[in-house]
């Protein structure tokens, strides 16, 4: 890179200061070499230097190994022996002389020892100096003709100058003198291609150097060559050195070619052309780059050109671009973003069989960037046009994902995975230049959804929690969005479709983790059920605010029902389609949904079926027990309660909807509407005793959920409303007449205490637990107590009507007649109760209606008692003794039974 460096960096200094060229010229190439070193990545050229530098180290260790072997070995042989004295006077004196002769040459290869050379070291600055590139490149090959070229290339230089200041030989002569020696070098140069490549090369790219400086010199220094044919031969000159540099596989001489070419029409320049031709031209220029990097994976060509083409474009935008360039402008900006889209593909799949994890990052990165800024640049008055520009790239890069991957497999699946990480980034960015804050929610919502789609698929768990907490950010900045909705139109609004994509996006991810919950981490399978929630939260919450915002106030509470009645069948479409376990729980939904409507809707309908009751509440319970014949698991105790609460559900609504039509009917009479409370579980709990176990589903499957659990509430309320009504309401049946017991309040009760004696009998004859387990007798106690409470109120009603006593408890406890009515009456039921005792030898019978009698003797004494000369008075008092007497003669008390006896 130092040589189109100092090509670049002399020509422009000229520009800007004639007698700077030197200075730049050294500028440029120390630049090219800093340049070089930070966008290659190490080539083939420079591994090799590598591979010879690491093999001379191991040679020198080798060397120093084999010396040290050497010595090793020269020790290790034993020195003559020296003959030993005889011994004179010791006898061990000759071992000990053997001692030191073994001893004595010992310590000769001590001293050789200490002198062994020392391991071989490269030093810091040795190592550094030998990693310089310019040091590489000047010992790589033939030093002495590289260092001659350089020094060459600036005498040409110079001598171009000096002539031009001191000869007065015709510049034209010197001029064609000068490029004929280039010409010369370029000549013997090629001619030498194949038996010295390293040298020729050399001597073609100074050649081709000479040949810039010369036409450069012709045109700007001289005024020779008018700007057209000086840029013809600048180019002419660029697209040789391409074709040499092709031919003999010299990255440097299309290095070299290539930037003179880019910078042709720049020296040729006369500031008067068009910006057509000029990106018409370099077009052209990329067209021979994207040429050459189908044949060749040659990065640093591919940077030139991408620097050159985006560098002089920006640099015309900013100086001279107006909106009327647009149509002029944009075609060429498409067009060579296409051209450095392709190339890393090109370079990708040239390098892919040895490097299948490298990509060029600066093109496949660095291209969209400066694209996408360019191109906001020219688009910034169109509307929305930032937005169609990044939607744009998005489909281009997500389609080039897919054909990537599609066309090689594995080989380059990183460069797939980055054309699809520029799609999705572009996608997010179209959003927010084009909507609202809550469709740039709902969107980012959707690429998290996409992003864990990814990393389950890839199993990576990084993707997965970006894309997990791309969920709730998502939804947290659509909460703080405090930009009124865009749009009005039902559904087709910011507000709701943002919160519809926010529960699509959660659900999904819900769905998919739920899927491959076995090869997630128990965390995440915790945060697939918290995004279940959440994503039912969104759908729910959304379509309620929807419901709100569009739909008038009468109509609300239905349209919430249908509304809710259709996700839980979606769901439990969902559950059954997709096996989707959590499914189900929003699929069960239904019936304590139609609760919760049922008690929203007594605080603001007159009646359930107002206002599209009548559409909301039959679909309810429809796919109340469709959902529950879907489902239906025997056993199961949310669905046995469900069929249960179902029953509730429908007494409740016919009885309310039934009450509200009889007191339209009858113009508003209180009593009527109290009937229709009783008609509806009366009706129910018949129906279920007489025809329950014929009905096979769901009566008869579940038996004890309809028969037990959904019946013995309405028993129970039968009862309850029966004991209410005797105690407030007067019985009016108006406009009929009031008749005691043939009046539509006592028929009423006399039909729900049936039906509940109808319902209890059936529940003995089936054994149905725990019901079954009440014996007649407590039974049989009840309903004399309900029947004795329900004569006493036929008794006042009957006084009210026909006897003229306000129906109030002050005025009829102070009224002579209903005291001396309560009297006799009591008197007659405990008479009807001991006679039938007697007969039936129901001693606990017979003890109670003397109980009774026994109070209407005290109430005689202490209450009748008071109205002294009374007819009231004389007609208690006398009826109840005759009374007693005719007991005593016909109802003795029933002997004791033997266990009560015991």
């Amino acid at each position: 890179m130092w040589m189109p460096g100092a090509l670049i960096g002399g020509l422009l200094a000229y520009q800007v200061y004639s007698d700077a060229w030197a200075l730049g010229a050294i500028i440029g190439a120390l630049a090219g070499l800093v340049a070089g070193r930070m966008v290659a990545k190490p080539s083939g050229e420079r591994r090799l230097v590598e591979v010879e530098s690491r093999l001379a180290e191991l040679r020198g260790r080798l060397e120093w190994l084999e010396r040290r072997g050497e010595t090793l070995a020269r020790v290790d042989q034993p020195a003559p022996a020296a003959t030993p004295r005889p011994p004179e006077l010791v006898p061990l004196e000759p071992l000990i002389a053997r001692g030191e002769t073994v001893a004595t040459p010992v310590t000769e290869p001590a001293a050789s020892a200490a002198a062994e050379p020392e391991p071989w070291r490269e030093s810091v600055l040795t190592k550094a100096l030998r990693d310089w590139p310019l040091w590489r490149w000047l010992t790589g090959g033939n030093t002495v003709v590289r260092v001659g070229v350089v020094i060459l290339f600036f005498g040409v230089a110079f001598l171009l100058k000096y002539a031009h200041e001191r000869f007065a030989l015709a510049i034209e002569l010197r001029l064609a003198g000068v490029a004929a020696g280039a010409v010369v070098l370029l000549a013997l140069g090629w001619r030498l291609r194949e038996r010295r490549a390293g040298y020729a090369l050399t001597l073609q790219g100074g050649g081709i150097g000479i040949l810039y400086l010369v036409i450069f010199a012709a045109f700007r220094l001289y005024n020779l060559l008018p700007p057209a044919q000086a840029f013809v031969l600048l180019v002419a000159v660029a697209a040789l050195s391409a074709v040499i540099a092709v031919v003999q596989d010299a990255l440097a001489l299309a290095v070299l070619g290539t930037s003179g070419g880019f910078l042709a029409p720049i020296l040729a320049s006369t500031g008067g052309g068009s910006h057509v031709m000029l990106f018409g031209y370099y077009a052209v220029l990329n067209v021979g780059i994207l040429a050459i990097a189908w044949f060749k994976a040659w990065r640093v060509l591919n940077l030139v050109g991408f620097a050159f083409t985006f560098a002089i474009g920006t640099v015309w935008g900013v100086s001279f671009y107006r909106p009327e360039h647009f149509a002029t402008t944009e075609p060429f900006l498409a067009l060579f973003f296409a051209f450095y889209l392709a190339i890393p593909i090109l370079f990708a799949r040239r390098r892919a069989p040895g490097l299948e994890r490298y990509v060029d990052g600066t093109l496949v990165f660095g291209v969209p960037l400066v694209t996408f800024g360019l191109q906001v640049a020219l688009v910034h008055e169109i509307e929305y046009g930032a937005a169609w520009s990044a939607l744009t790239l998005a489909a281009v890069y997500l389609g080039l994902a897919r054909a990537v991957f599609g066309s090689r497999g594995g080989s380059l699946r990183l460069l797939a995975e980055a054309f699809l990480a520029l799609g999705v980034v572009f996608g997010s960015l179209a959003i927010p230049l084009a909507l609202d804050g809550r469709w740039t929610s709902a969107a980012w919502a959707l690429e998290g959804a996409a992003i864990v789609w990814v990393g389950v698929r890839q199993q990576r768990l990084p993707a997965r929690i970006f894309g997990l907490a791309l969920q709730f950010f998502a939804g947290a900045a659509f909460l703080a969005d405090p930009t009124r909705p865009s749009g009005t139109v039902l559904i087709a609004n910011s507000a709701y479709l943002g919160c519809v994509f926010l529960a699509v996006a959660g659900l999904f991810c819900a769905w998919y983790l739920d899927r491959h919950r076995a090869t997630l981490t128990e965390p995440e399978r915790i945060v697939a059920r918290a995004l279940f929630g959440w994503g039912i939260a969104w759908w729910v919450g959304g379509a309620l605010g929807e419901i709100d915002r569009q739909v008038a106030l009468a109509y609300r509470i239905q349209t919430a029902l249908v509304f809710l009645t259709a996700s839980c069948a979606a769901f439990s479409w969902l559950h059954t389609r997709l096996d989707w376990r959590l499914a189900r729980y929003p699929a069960h939904a239904v019936t304590p949904l139609m609760v919760i409507v049922l008690g929203a809707s007594v605080t603001q309908e007159r009646h359930p079926l107002a206002h599209l009751g009548y559409v909301g509440w039959p679909l309810a319970f429809v796919a109340h027990w469709f959902l529950l014949r879907r489902h239906d698991a025997p056993g199961n105790q949310y669905r046995y309660w469900a069929h249960a609460v179902g029953v509730w559900l429908l007494a409740v609504l016919a009885s309310w909807e039934i009450a509200w039509g009889i007191d339209r009917l009858v113009a508003g009479r209180a009593v009527w509407p109290i009937i229709g409370w009783a008609l509806v579980p009366g009706a129910l709990l018949a129906a279920l005793a007489f025809s329950g176990t014929r009905i096979p589903w769901p009566v008869a499957t579940h038996r004890q959920a309809y028969l037990v659990a959904g019946a013995t509430p309405l028993a129970v309320f039968l009862v309850l409303w029966g004991l209410l009504v005797n105690f407030v309401s007067n019985g009016d049946p108006a406009p009929l007449p009031y008749l005691p017991m043939l009046n539509p309040l006592d028929l009423a009760q006399v039909g729900a205490l049936l039906a509940v004696a109808l319902w209890f009998v059936e529940i003995r004859r089936l054994g149905l637990q725990p019901i079954a387990a009440v014996s007649l007798a407590r039974a049989g106690a009840l309903l004399t107590a309900l029947v004795f409470v329900w004569a006493n109120a036929v008794l006042l009603r009957t006084l009210h009507h026909w006897g003229g006593v306000p129906f109030a408890l002050e005025a009829m406890l102070r009224s002579d007649v209903v005291q001396t009515a309560f009297s006799i009456l009591w008197t007659l039921v405990a008479l009807a109760s001991m006679g039938v005792a007697t007969r039936k030898s129901l001693r606990a019978a017979w003890i109670a209606g003397a109980v009774l009698m026994a109070v209407v003797v005290v109430k005689l004494f202490m209450v009748d008692l008071s109205n002294v000369g009374t007819i009231q008075r004389i007609v208690s008092f006398v009826g109840v003794g005759v009374l007693m007497l005719v007991l005593g003669y016909f109802s003795p008390v029933p002997p004791r039974s033997p266990r009560e006896a015991r």
